[in-house]
């Protein structure tokens, strides 16, 4: 069947397996090489292979103490099932991408951040335990302090050390399922920077941010902080989202339409600053609400490029690059990271990232090899999870820990097992 991530870009036609217990991943992890998939949310290749393993039929919830709020679920569940769950109980996720349609092995294999990574850390922070099925077809329990290294090289590892069976999660506290989102107009680069630091102290915060703007109004942005309020309902999500019927024409998207839309939403803003308590779900998965909202980029699909920077010294020659390439960036989210952890591949590291959607075109692709180039200058690297055409020269270059990954994986049969289209062109094969 044809496969693709959420870029739906590129696509590839692939043998899938549908197993729903252990036994049946085992086969299928002995029969061929192969790498696991999820809900299919990474944007690139990084779950596509020539044999794929589709892991949502594993999707049971095992054990969950109220004392603790530790959760253990198959690696098929999704952070949306556990939402649905726990939140009336009074349980959030610890971390949650900006997509709640991810699966837990998911969020583990990609160690997602969310809007509190500078507090809180990655979704692999929180794990306690992961059941992960070998190459050579052993299920081993592994741990931040259970075999530690295999346990570090699979949070982040994008599904190369073996595949995740289930998981035990440490949940977070809540008193109301609503946010206390506060919004801060920055009139450019400078001031929401100044903004970041001024409210490092809130848990989430992230910026919409205005990446055709040029001049005086370059960085323009809209940053929104939010915390879990102390009182109110305890309700899991309201409405089923509403959903694009079919493919876009390609030319809807355009720099014209992206500087239209970019000026109305950043003049909808507050004049300075707003407060408002809202559900959680526009503030944490804003384009949940919109279901396949990936086809609003036509059949063609598109690239998200999301890099870190160790400073924001750089983002403003990237900002500049941009605008002045003509390349729409239609979508543009700005967060500070904190300190990196001990995973070996995951990606953020102290500094700030930046995420941007474009329409897969070779004008695009052109200014990306520019992008990577400053990237690397800076210090920088690229999200894997996003990744559809690094090369193996830089990924290389900007994961020094890939080959102490690789070691990990030879010690544990995953080599020659495990593999996908993304890891071959990364030369992790």
């Amino acid at each position: 069947m044809e496969l693709s991530g959420w870029g739906r870009y590129p696509r590839v036609d692939a043998q899938v397996a549908f197993p729903t217990d252990a036994t049946a991943c085992a086969r299928a992890v002995t029969a061929s090489q192969t790498i696991a998939r999820g809900l299919g949310r990474a944007y690139g290749d990084s779950a596509l292979a020539d044999d794929v393993v589709a892991m949502c039929g594993l999707d049971r919830f095992h054990a969950f103490d109220t004392e603790t709020g530790l959760l253990s679920c198959d690696a098929g569940v999704s952070l949306d099932e556990i939402l649905t769950l726990l939140v009336p109980r009074g349980w959030f996720l610890p971390v949650t991408p900006g997509t709640r349609f991810v699966t837990v092995g998911g969020a583990i294999a990609s160690d997602v951040h969310g809007k509190n990574h500078h507090v809180d850390g990655t979704f692999g922070d929180h794990v306690v335990a992961i059941d992960l099925l070998l190459g050579n077809g052993e299920v081993v329990r592994i741990g931040p302090d259970a075999q530690p290294d295999l346990f570090h090289a699979t949070c982040g590892g994008m599904g190369l050390t073996g595949m995740i069976l289930s998981a035990t999660i440490r949940m977070r506290k809540i008193r109301s399922s609503l946010i206390r989102e506060t919004t801060v107009k920055a009139r450019d680069l400078d001031a929401i920077l100044a903004a970041f630091e001024t409210h490092g102290s809130a848990t989430y915060s992230a910026a919409w941010i205005d990446c055709l703007a040029r001049g005086k109004s370059l960085g323009r942005s809209l940053l929104m902080l939010g915390e879990h309020a102390d009182e109110g309902p305890l309700a899991p999500r309201t409405k089923p989202p509403r959903a694009v019927p079919f493919d876009m024409p390609s030319g809807l998207l355009n720099r014209a339409t992206g500087k239209a839309f970019n000026a109305l939403f950043y003049a909808r803003g507050p004049s300075t600053v707003r407060t408002r308590t809202i559900p959680y779900e526009p503030h944490f998965h804003p384009l949940d609400g919109l279901a396949e909202w990936n086809r609003l980029y036509g059949r063609q699909g598109f690239v998200q490029y999301q890099f870190v920077l160790p400073s924001a010294e750089g983002l403003r020659r990237i900002l500049e690059t941009i605008a002045m390439s003509g390349q729409g960036a239609f979508l543009a989210v700005l967060k500070k990271f904190g300190r990196a952890n001990r995973n070996l591949l995951s990606f953020p590291t102290e500094g700030y990232t930046l995420a941007l959607d474009f329409k897969a075109a070779p004008a695009v692709f052109a200014l990306l090899d520019l992008l990577d180039r400053a990237v690397l200058d800076l210090g920088g690297r690229i999200y894997l999870a996003k990744d559809a055409r690094m090369s193996e020269a830089m990924f290389k270059a900007s994961y020094p820990n890939w080959q102490a990954f690789q070691e990990v994986r030879a010690r544990h049969h995953a080599i020659g097992r495990f593999a996908s289209h993304q890891s071959k062109r990364l030369g992790l094969s």
